[in-house]
Protein backbone atom coordinates (compact mmCIF):
# COMPACT_ATOMS: atom_id res chain seq x y z
CA UNK A 1 0.00 0.00 0.00
CA UNK A 2 1.89 3.05 -0.97
CA UNK A 3 1.02 6.87 1.00
CA UNK A 4 0.29 8.71 -2.14
CA UNK A 5 -0.93 12.74 -2.68
CA UNK A 6 -1.80 14.21 -5.79
CA UNK A 7 -1.53 17.47 -6.46
CA UNK A 8 -3.17 19.92 -9.45
CA UNK A 9 -2.43 22.73 -11.22
CA UNK A 10 -4.02 24.48 -14.65
CA UNK A 11 -1.92 25.40 -17.07
CA UNK A 12 -4.18 27.46 -19.92
CA UNK A 13 -1.86 26.86 -22.92
CA UNK A 14 -3.87 28.78 -25.62
CA UNK A 15 -7.54 30.11 -26.57
CA UNK A 16 -8.75 29.67 -29.86
CA UNK A 17 -12.52 31.11 -30.53
CA UNK A 18 -15.06 29.23 -32.71
CA UNK A 19 -16.54 31.71 -35.18
CA UNK A 20 -18.55 29.15 -37.55
CA UNK A 21 -20.02 32.01 -39.54
CA UNK A 22 -16.47 32.99 -40.84
CA UNK A 23 -15.70 28.94 -40.80
CA UNK A 24 -13.22 29.82 -38.41
CA UNK A 25 -12.57 26.61 -35.69
CA UNK A 26 -11.04 28.24 -32.58
CA UNK A 27 -11.16 25.65 -29.70
CA UNK A 28 -10.61 26.25 -25.47
CA UNK A 29 -7.54 24.36 -25.01
CA UNK A 30 -6.35 23.39 -21.40
CA UNK A 31 -3.76 20.97 -19.98
CA UNK A 32 -3.99 19.49 -16.79
CA UNK A 33 -0.69 18.92 -15.17
CA UNK A 34 -1.01 16.59 -12.18
CA UNK A 35 2.10 15.39 -10.19
CA UNK A 36 1.92 12.18 -7.82
CA UNK A 37 4.11 12.18 -4.81
CA UNK A 38 4.62 8.31 -3.57
CA UNK A 39 6.50 7.49 -0.70
CA UNK A 40 7.94 4.27 0.16
CA UNK A 41 6.14 1.83 2.59
CA UNK A 42 9.11 2.12 4.59
CA UNK A 43 11.31 5.21 4.73
CA UNK A 44 12.99 7.30 7.24
CA UNK A 45 14.66 6.83 10.60
CA UNK A 46 15.10 2.78 11.62
CA UNK A 47 13.95 2.42 15.71
CA UNK A 48 17.86 2.32 16.44
CA UNK A 49 18.85 5.92 15.28
CA UNK A 50 15.62 7.38 16.79
CA UNK A 51 16.31 5.47 19.95
CA UNK A 52 19.49 7.40 19.36
CA UNK A 53 18.23 10.97 19.06
CA UNK A 54 15.30 11.13 21.36
CA UNK A 55 18.16 10.37 23.99
CA UNK A 56 19.82 13.16 22.86
CA UNK A 57 16.67 15.17 23.13
CA UNK A 58 16.53 14.04 26.38
CA UNK A 59 19.86 14.38 27.91
CA UNK A 60 19.63 18.43 26.29
CA UNK A 61 16.31 19.12 28.60
CA UNK A 62 17.59 17.91 31.73
CA UNK A 63 20.97 18.40 31.76
CA UNK A 64 21.30 22.16 33.00
CA UNK A 65 24.96 22.54 34.48
CA UNK A 66 27.03 20.50 32.00
CA UNK A 67 27.67 19.88 28.42
CA UNK A 68 25.90 17.64 26.53
CA UNK A 69 28.40 15.74 24.39
CA UNK A 70 28.32 12.65 21.60
CA UNK A 71 31.03 11.23 21.08
CA UNK A 72 31.99 11.36 17.37
CA UNK A 73 28.79 12.32 15.11
CA UNK A 74 25.29 11.42 16.42
CA UNK A 75 24.04 9.83 13.53
CA UNK A 76 25.57 9.94 9.64
CA UNK A 77 22.84 12.90 8.30
CA UNK A 78 23.57 16.92 8.61
CA UNK A 79 20.49 18.29 9.30
CA UNK A 80 19.38 16.50 12.06
CA UNK A 81 23.03 17.01 13.52
CA UNK A 82 22.67 20.46 12.83
CA UNK A 83 19.22 20.98 14.50
CA UNK A 84 20.42 18.72 17.67
CA UNK A 85 23.43 21.70 17.52
CA UNK A 86 21.52 24.13 17.69
CA UNK A 87 20.43 23.43 20.73
CA UNK A 88 23.91 22.90 22.17
CA UNK A 89 24.66 19.57 21.36
CA UNK A 90 28.82 19.36 20.38
CA UNK A 91 30.76 16.58 19.11
CA UNK A 92 33.68 14.86 20.99
CA UNK A 93 36.61 13.80 20.02
CA UNK A 94 38.56 10.91 21.41
CA UNK A 95 41.49 13.47 21.87
CA UNK A 96 39.36 15.45 23.91
CA UNK A 97 38.23 12.88 26.38
CA UNK A 98 40.98 14.28 29.33
CA UNK A 99 38.97 17.23 28.92
CA UNK A 100 35.56 16.19 30.02
CA UNK A 101 34.10 17.33 33.80
CA UNK A 102 32.11 15.62 35.91
CA UNK A 103 28.93 17.69 35.30
CA UNK A 104 29.20 16.33 31.73
CA UNK A 105 27.10 14.11 29.56
CA UNK A 106 28.41 12.07 27.16
CA UNK A 107 26.27 9.93 24.43
CA UNK A 108 27.93 6.98 22.82
CA UNK A 109 26.49 7.21 19.33
CA UNK A 110 24.09 4.60 17.35
CA UNK A 111 27.06 2.94 15.95
CA UNK A 112 28.84 2.00 19.15
CA UNK A 113 32.47 2.58 20.23
CA UNK A 114 35.10 0.45 21.14
CA UNK A 115 35.53 -0.95 25.00
CA UNK A 116 38.68 0.63 25.79
CA UNK A 117 36.79 4.00 24.77
CA UNK A 118 33.86 3.34 26.92
CA UNK A 119 36.11 2.73 29.36
CA UNK A 120 37.97 6.16 28.92
CA UNK A 121 34.90 8.40 28.95
CA UNK A 122 33.46 6.28 32.79
CA UNK A 123 36.91 7.03 34.34
CA UNK A 124 36.43 10.53 33.70
CA UNK A 125 33.10 10.12 36.27
CA UNK A 126 30.95 12.07 33.72
CA UNK A 127 27.43 11.05 33.22
CA UNK A 128 27.61 8.09 30.30
CA UNK A 129 24.63 7.75 27.89
CA UNK A 130 24.67 4.48 25.88
CA UNK A 131 23.00 5.17 22.60
CA UNK A 132 24.46 2.32 20.86
CA UNK A 133 21.43 0.09 18.60
CA UNK A 134 20.68 -2.94 20.37
CA UNK A 135 21.24 -4.29 16.72
CA UNK A 136 24.70 -2.98 16.83
CA UNK A 137 25.25 -4.60 20.54
CA UNK A 138 24.49 -7.85 19.28
CA UNK A 139 27.10 -7.50 16.95
CA UNK A 140 29.36 -6.22 19.50
CA UNK A 141 28.82 -9.37 21.79
CA UNK A 142 28.84 -12.10 19.00
CA UNK A 143 32.01 -10.88 17.30
CA UNK A 144 33.72 -11.06 20.77
CA UNK A 145 32.52 -14.93 21.47
CA UNK A 146 33.57 -15.78 18.07
CA UNK A 147 37.19 -14.07 18.70
CA UNK A 148 37.72 -15.70 22.37
CA UNK A 149 36.87 -18.99 20.80
CA UNK A 150 39.60 -18.36 18.21
CA UNK A 151 37.40 -18.27 15.33
CA UNK A 152 39.08 -16.49 11.95
CA UNK A 153 36.25 -13.45 11.93
CA UNK A 154 35.62 -12.30 7.92
CA UNK A 155 33.75 -8.99 8.90
CA UNK A 156 31.54 -7.75 5.85
CA UNK A 157 31.70 -4.14 6.18
CA UNK A 158 32.75 -0.84 5.55
CA UNK A 159 36.45 0.29 6.47
CA UNK A 160 37.03 3.02 9.03
CA UNK A 161 32.50 3.28 9.32
CA UNK A 162 32.01 3.75 13.33
CA UNK A 163 30.38 0.47 13.55
CA UNK A 164 33.00 -1.68 12.28
CA UNK A 165 35.83 0.16 14.52
CA UNK A 166 33.92 -0.39 17.33
CA UNK A 167 32.67 -4.25 16.65
CA UNK A 168 36.48 -4.74 15.96
CA UNK A 169 37.35 -3.23 19.15
CA UNK A 170 35.04 -5.64 21.11
CA UNK A 171 36.86 -8.63 19.33
CA UNK A 172 40.09 -7.14 19.84
CA UNK A 173 39.49 -6.86 23.93
CA UNK A 174 37.60 -10.69 23.92
CA UNK A 175 41.10 -11.97 21.68
CA UNK A 176 43.11 -10.59 24.47
CA UNK A 177 41.43 -13.69 26.67
CA UNK A 178 43.25 -16.34 24.84
CA UNK A 179 46.61 -17.03 23.25
CA UNK A 180 45.87 -16.88 19.73
CA UNK A 181 46.23 -14.09 17.88
CA UNK A 182 42.84 -12.39 16.58
CA UNK A 183 42.28 -12.50 12.99
CA UNK A 184 39.61 -9.68 12.17
CA UNK A 185 39.40 -9.40 8.32
CA UNK A 186 37.60 -6.86 6.70
CA UNK A 187 35.91 -7.25 3.49
CA UNK A 188 33.42 -5.38 1.12
CA UNK A 189 32.77 -8.00 -1.51
CA UNK A 190 33.51 -11.24 -3.39
CA UNK A 191 36.86 -10.40 -4.92
CA UNK A 192 38.69 -9.04 -1.44
CA UNK A 193 37.02 -12.31 -0.07
CA UNK A 194 39.10 -14.22 -2.50
CA UNK A 195 42.36 -11.83 -2.40
CA UNK A 196 42.41 -12.43 1.82
CA UNK A 197 41.46 -16.05 1.58
CA UNK A 198 44.69 -16.55 -0.52
CA UNK A 199 46.57 -14.38 1.62
CA UNK A 200 46.03 -16.07 4.85
CA UNK A 201 46.91 -19.69 3.34
CA UNK A 202 49.52 -18.28 2.10
CA UNK A 203 50.71 -17.06 5.24
CA UNK A 204 49.73 -20.88 7.15
CA UNK A 205 47.06 -19.07 8.49
CA UNK A 206 44.05 -20.51 6.78
CA UNK A 207 43.58 -23.97 6.14
CA UNK A 208 40.61 -26.66 5.86
CA UNK A 209 39.85 -27.20 9.36
CA UNK A 210 40.16 -23.58 10.59
CA UNK A 211 37.39 -22.49 12.50
CA UNK A 212 35.92 -19.81 10.29
CA UNK A 213 32.66 -17.57 10.31
CA UNK A 214 31.25 -14.42 8.12
CA UNK A 215 29.91 -11.72 10.14
CA UNK A 216 28.73 -8.39 9.03
CA UNK A 217 27.83 -4.60 9.40
CA UNK A 218 24.28 -4.02 9.95
CA UNK A 219 23.50 -1.70 7.41
CA UNK A 220 25.55 -4.01 4.44
CA UNK A 221 23.92 -5.22 1.58
CA UNK A 222 22.05 -8.19 1.80
CA UNK A 223 22.90 -9.45 -2.16
CA UNK A 224 26.75 -8.77 -1.32
CA UNK A 225 26.24 -11.11 1.71
CA UNK A 226 24.68 -13.63 -0.05
CA UNK A 227 27.55 -13.76 -2.29
CA UNK A 228 30.01 -13.62 0.36
CA UNK A 229 28.08 -16.67 2.04
CA UNK A 230 28.06 -18.85 -1.17
CA UNK A 231 31.64 -18.33 -1.84
CA UNK A 232 32.67 -19.20 1.73
CA UNK A 233 30.76 -22.15 2.33
CA UNK A 234 31.93 -23.06 -1.23
CA UNK A 235 35.56 -23.49 -0.02
CA UNK A 236 34.98 -23.98 3.78
CA UNK A 237 31.69 -26.17 4.64
CA UNK A 238 32.43 -25.77 7.69
CA UNK A 239 32.54 -21.92 8.00
CA UNK A 240 29.52 -20.32 10.12
CA UNK A 241 27.36 -18.00 8.79
CA UNK A 242 25.81 -15.03 10.97
CA UNK A 243 23.77 -12.58 9.27
CA UNK A 244 23.13 -9.57 11.58
CA UNK A 245 22.03 -7.08 8.93
CA UNK A 246 19.52 -5.00 10.37
CA UNK A 247 16.01 -5.69 8.93
CA UNK A 248 15.52 -1.72 8.41
CA UNK A 249 18.13 -2.17 5.46
CA UNK A 250 16.13 -4.81 3.98
CA UNK A 251 12.74 -3.31 4.29
CA UNK A 252 14.05 0.07 2.53
CA UNK A 253 15.21 -2.07 -0.32
CA UNK A 254 12.74 -4.11 -0.55
CA UNK A 255 10.13 -1.28 -0.49
CA UNK A 256 11.93 1.08 -3.07
CA UNK A 257 12.35 -1.61 -5.35
CA UNK A 258 8.49 -2.19 -5.01
CA UNK A 259 8.51 1.74 -5.57
CA UNK A 260 10.44 2.16 -8.36
CA UNK A 261 8.04 0.62 -10.62
CA UNK A 262 5.56 2.65 -9.81
CA UNK A 263 7.27 6.12 -10.92
CA UNK A 264 9.05 8.38 -12.97
CA UNK A 265 12.05 8.89 -10.42
CA UNK A 266 12.91 8.74 -7.12
CA UNK A 267 14.40 11.12 -4.70
CA UNK A 268 16.82 9.48 -1.96
CA UNK A 269 16.66 11.94 0.98
CA UNK A 270 19.57 11.44 3.64
CA UNK A 271 23.53 11.94 4.71
CA UNK A 272 25.79 11.40 1.72
CA UNK A 273 28.02 9.91 4.14
CA UNK A 274 25.24 7.39 5.34
CA UNK A 275 25.88 3.36 4.08
CA UNK A 276 22.67 2.95 4.18
CA UNK A 277 21.28 6.01 2.48
CA UNK A 278 24.17 5.59 -0.47
CA UNK A 279 23.06 2.02 -0.76
CA UNK A 280 19.28 3.25 -1.55
CA UNK A 281 20.79 5.57 -4.06
CA UNK A 282 22.64 3.07 -5.54
CA UNK A 283 19.50 1.07 -6.30
CA UNK A 284 17.36 3.82 -7.09
CA UNK A 285 20.05 4.25 -10.16
CA UNK A 286 19.69 0.96 -11.49
CA UNK A 287 16.15 1.00 -11.44
CA UNK A 288 14.61 4.60 -12.36
CA UNK A 289 15.61 6.33 -14.90
CA UNK A 290 16.05 9.36 -12.73
CA UNK A 291 17.39 9.09 -9.60
CA UNK A 292 19.08 12.14 -6.63
CA UNK A 293 20.54 11.96 -3.55
CA UNK A 294 19.86 15.18 -1.94
CA UNK A 295 20.11 15.60 2.14
CA UNK A 296 17.82 19.40 1.65
CA UNK A 297 14.59 20.13 -0.14
CA UNK A 298 16.47 23.26 -1.74
CA UNK A 299 18.69 20.31 -3.80
CA UNK A 300 15.89 18.66 -5.39
CA UNK A 301 16.76 19.23 -9.34
CA UNK A 302 14.86 21.12 -11.81
CA UNK A 303 13.82 18.37 -13.77
CA UNK A 304 11.81 16.40 -11.11
CA UNK A 305 9.34 18.83 -11.30
CA UNK A 306 8.48 17.91 -14.80
CA UNK A 307 7.95 14.49 -13.47
CA UNK A 308 4.24 12.71 -13.71
CA UNK A 309 5.12 10.59 -10.55
CA UNK A 310 7.63 11.13 -8.22
CA UNK A 311 9.00 8.49 -5.36
CA UNK A 312 10.25 9.48 -2.52
CA UNK A 313 12.27 7.32 -0.20
CA UNK A 314 14.81 8.10 2.96
CA UNK A 315 17.81 6.36 4.74
CA UNK A 316 17.79 5.15 8.32
CA UNK A 317 19.17 8.31 9.54
CA UNK A 318 16.52 10.43 7.83
CA UNK A 319 14.72 13.20 10.18
CA UNK A 320 11.03 12.70 10.09
CA UNK A 321 10.94 16.23 9.21
CA UNK A 322 13.16 16.13 6.22
CA UNK A 323 11.04 14.06 4.16
CA UNK A 324 7.71 16.31 4.99
CA UNK A 325 9.43 19.21 3.60
CA UNK A 326 11.12 17.29 0.29
CA UNK A 327 7.23 16.71 0.13
CA UNK A 328 6.22 20.48 0.95
CA UNK A 329 8.10 21.79 -1.61
CA UNK A 330 7.28 19.76 -4.75
CA UNK A 331 3.74 19.78 -4.23
CA UNK A 332 4.03 23.97 -3.55
CA UNK A 333 6.07 24.48 -6.60
CA UNK A 334 3.18 22.73 -8.44
CA UNK A 335 0.48 24.39 -6.91
CA UNK A 336 1.90 28.23 -6.83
Amino acid sequence: MYVRGKFFFINILNFLLIDYNNYTNIFIFAIIYAMEVIRANILGFCAGVRRAVLAAEKELNQNKNGQVYTLGPLIHNPVALENLAKRNLKILTENEIPNLKETDTVLIRAHGVPPETDKKIREKGVHLVNATCPLVTKSQKTAAEYAEQGYIIFFAGDKNHGEVVGIEGYAKEAAKKTSIPLHFILIKDVEELKTEIARLQKEGVLSEESKIVLLSQTTFSIKTFALLQTELKSLFPQAQIISSICPATHERQDSLVELCAHVDGVIVIGGRTSANTNRLFTTAEKLCKKAVLIEKPEEIPEDFFTLEKVGITAGASTPDSTIEEVVSRLTQTNTD
